[in-house]
């Protein structure tokens, strides 16, 4: 696949969803970091495998997108100021529900009760900081796949 724009820089803060890069088969990424050098890798890593990443800091600020976008993954760190994982994942259910199940959690913090008793009560993978880049792929591609085969597209009538 080829394209007429240059890349977009890994230290951009937000990188704009465009309807020709879902049209060409992009997949869309809404990552939820605070750690701003750890998402700057993760945001070059997942642009090098084709996929179109928006970063956001915060939950306030993920949560504005969420009400315009539909994104295909949505990686969220647990622990973030103003709006943690866990609320904007609430607020999530609340304001776009469909999305909910393309949640990938990411903690260095799950065996801290908070953490733990919600990662319990929600049905989303979890990666647990350190983890391989080549976990994070996996993780995603099962996401991916069981929300393609649970479309209303795909699903057989």
């Amino acid at each position: 696949m080829t394209s007429s724009q240059p890349p977009e820089s890994p230290a951009a803060t937000v990188h704009d969803l465009t309807a020709q890069s879902i049209t060409a088969g992009l997949k869309s990424v809404l990552l939820l970091e605070d750690d701003v050098a750890f998402a700057e890798i993760l945001c070059a890593f997942l642009e090098s495998h084709s996929f179109q990443v928006t970063r956001v800091t915060n939950g306030v600020d993920g949560l504005r997108l969420i009400l315009t976008n539909d994104f295909d993954i949505i990686l969220c760190d647990l622990v973030m100021p103003h709006l943690p994982g866990d609320k904007f994942h609430l607020a999530v259910q609340r304001a776009r529900q469909h999305l909910c199940n393309r949640f990938v959690f990411m903690t260095g913090h799950k065996a801290e009760s908070r953490w733990d008793t919600f990662l319990s009560q929600v049905n989303n993978p979890v990666l647990e900081k350190p983890f391989g880049l080549s976990d994070l792929l996996s993780t995603m591609e099962t996401v991916l796949t069981e929300n393609a085969l649970n479309s209303p597209q795909t699903r057989p009538t």
